[in-house]
């Protein structure tokens, strides 16, 4: 039984510390009168000791990975949903087809790298929800501490990431010393180490941007691949400054909106600025992508 179950047994002179493993016992005055209904009330109670207990350590257990990128080893994918049941240690969890990368395609016994986020339901201790996915933005960031040595250490920090899974994603880093070269950390000679990110995320595209205080440096970086001829920090209605208008070079203009307004799309969520983009023959927006 549990220590909350013993408390309802224990005598009032009974002043024994019990704690976890120790031996309570319990005297019967009609043991007579015990029969096969009292077997079961015990089977029962005995059971929901064991249950308790198993989704406390389950609980435990996944609490320690949390924001953490792990190995899981599939044991079964759902052919109609595309739902995998997977092992992480030594408990079961599902990474639903929803939060896997479009390329991917689990059978069983592969192993595959997954974010794990845990959240407490209702604040309660011991219950709950851990969210398995592989687009959460925080696996990308991840992936990069544990590929990059100069992230691990704290020479290079990443500042934001943003991302649309399986398509692209942006991620900005700042070196915290001087003469350290963030990008080229992040890239890793011939490219290998972001490489590697890129063949765990199946391809997916990773544009590493140079952090900036400078708003106009920021903003022009985040739009690569494509040039940026001017920044122009604008007003909201509120009287913030949380906007601004970019002019780019005509032949540029689709380049910097990308495709379904991907690129600016992505640019305006790392930097935090809502974004109107103009060529520069049309400075007055007609032709501007704006987000």
């Amino acid at each position: 039984m549990t220590l909350e179950q013993m408390e309802r047994y224990r005598k009032q002179e009974d002043k024994h510390d019990y704690k976890v493993g120790d031996i309570f016992e319990i005297e019967i005055e009609e043991p007579e009168i015990l029969g096969r209904l009292f077997a079961m009330n015990v089977k029962g109670i005995i059971h929901q000791g064991i249950s308790e207990e198993e989704r406390a350590r389950k609980a435990r257990s996944i609490s320690e990975k949390d924001k953490e990128v792990v190995t899981a080893k599939v044991q079964f994918v759902d052919s109609e949903t595309g739902d995998a049941r997977i092992i992480i240690g030594h408990d079961y969890f599902t990474i639903r087809r929803a939060d896997q990368l479009p390329g991917d395609r689990p059978e069983p016994d592969q192993e595959l790298k997954v974010y794990v986020s845990v959240e407490n339901v209702n604040g309660e201790e011991g219950k709950t929800y851990a969210n398995i996915s592989r687009r959460d933005p925080g696996m990308v960031r991840r992936l990069f501490e544990m590929e990059v040595p100069e992230i691990a250490d704290g020479t290079v920090e990443i500042v934001a990431v943003s991302r649309e899974a399986g398509s692209r994603t942006k991620i900005a880093v700042r070196a915290t010393k001087p003469n350290v070269d963030p990008l080229g950390a992040c890239i890793g000679p011939r490219g290998q180490r972001i490489s590697t990110i890129i063949k765990e995320l199946k391809g997916e595209k990773i544009d590493v941007i140079p952090y900036s205080d400078d708003v106009e440096k920021y903003v022009s970086a985040a739009l690569s691949p494509a040039k940026v001829v001017e920044v122009n920090i604008e007003k909201g209605e509120d009287g913030q400054k949380n906007s601004c208008s970019v002019v780019v070079p005509n032949d540029q203009l689709s380049l910097a909106i990308g495709n379904k307004g991907q690129n600016v799309r992505l640019a305006a969520k790392l930097t935090g600025w809502k974004i109107d983009i103009k060529p520069e023959d049309d400075r007055f927006g007609l032709l501007s992508g704006k987000i």
